[in-house]
């Protein structure tokens, strides 16, 4: 296959706009529309299911093809509601893996009966005692209502996102909110999209699982059962290096992808992965992950009979927080191995599942 010709500034505002739409852990489903909109046309099929899965399915027009799964996760951190309180003041508990010391004087979205702005309340370091931090439960959030409006507009429950606000370092790094997960989830559907359906040697089903950051399982073990892929690959974010973190813990940025070797992954199919890597030039590292990449990966391992995958990772830095940053440079990496990925008639040969005579 022709390498896929990949703009990257159009690449860069594609994932800016999937990740600005706001999909809270366990509140998908709000965002279902809005991206169907936004990328409906480029797919045959769109699914949807009651976990909050979204799955977009490109058919290669082939009779008795593959079935090639590329999962990536939907939902984003974020708070939800537990108290509204005297003053307007909103008292929030974490929706997935929030470090509590960047959480003070963030930009927040609140979606309750309208999308409303708020800003969580900092401490002065008048009044701090040495470098207290304020725990979970005691962070609140600054909406501008009274109590009275706040109670009529924000219900016990309503979840909270940080503010879409997107910017660009120096050599083609570019920062923002939930690029873990959609900055993958936007390369896997850039290369599907822009990948000749004569080119693709199987049907391909990009999966935006639910609830990845708040359930050990995840969401995405039913729509892998709906699917009923014959392999598949899983993407996700991977710790970038920065001066404060071991080496054998990170990847470095601008070096491609990562790929996981891991006993709860297909060491096989990984394997193929990295060898395409390998042939089509495309820059990656192996990782050692040992019993779990962190990822879907270990329950879509486990689905129906058994499903081949294998992890891959892109470098991210300041991940849960506000301001994550990755590279331009991996994400086009990636959203290349996703086209040479679909496209390989090798793995698709090795890995397509005959039916079996009982």
């Amino acid at each position: 296959m022709k390498r896929l010709n990949i703009d990257r500034q159009q690449l860069k505002s594609f994932i800016f706009s999937l990740c600005a739409i706001p999909s809270v852990s366990g509140f998908e489903k709000r965002a279902h529309n809005d991206i169907c909109a936004l990328v409906g046309k480029d797919f045959d099929e769109i699914r949807k299911d009651g976990v909050g899965n979204l799955t977009l399915i490109k058919r290669c027009g082939k009779e008795n093809a593959p079935r090639i799964l590329i999962d990536t996760h939907l939902d984003e951190i974020g708070l939800l509601v537990r108290e509204v309180c005297e003053g307007g003041f909103l008292r929030v508990l974490p929706l997935g893996g929030i470090d509590v010391s960047i959480m003070q004087a963030s930009d927040v979205i609140i979606y309750g009966k309208q999308t409303l702005r708020g800003v969580i309340c900092s401490t002065p370091p008048h009044l701090k005692k040495d470098d207290e931090l304020p725990e979970p439960f005691e962070v609140i959030i600054d909406t501008g209502l009274s109590e009275k409006q706040a109670k009529e507009l924000i219900e016990v429950g309503t979840p909270v996102g940080f503010a879409p606000v997107y910017s660009e370092l120096l050599n083609d790094k570019i920062m923002g909110k939930s690029f873990d997960d959609k900055a993958c989830a936007a390369c896997a559907i850039w290369a599907v999209a822009n990948t000749p359906r004569e080119a693709i040697c199987g049907d391909v089903y990009v999966q935006l699982s639910a609830v990845e950051e708040t359930n050990a399982i995840g969401g995405a073990a039913s729509a892998v059962f709906a699917a009923d892929p014959d392999y598949a690959m899983v993407i996700d974010v991977n710790l970038a290096r920065v001066p404060d973190t071991k080496s054998f813990e990170t990847v470095n940025m601008d070096e491609g992808v990562s790929i996981s070797m891991c006993a709860a992954t297909h060491r096989r199919l990984t394997l193929d992965t990295a060898e395409l890597c390998k042939q089509k030039e495309l820059d990656h590292v192996l990782v050692a992950a040992p019993d779990s990449t962190g990822t879907n990966a270990t329950s879509i391992n486990l689905v129906g009979l058994g499903v081949p995958v294998v992890d891959v990772g892109l470098p991210l830095a300041s991940m849960h927080t506000y301001n994550e940053v990755i590279s331009l440079k991996d994400a086009e990496t990636l959203t290349s191995l996703v086209a040479e990925f679909i496209c390989d008639k090798e793995i698709a040969a090795k890995y397509k599942r005959e039916e079996e005579l009982i």
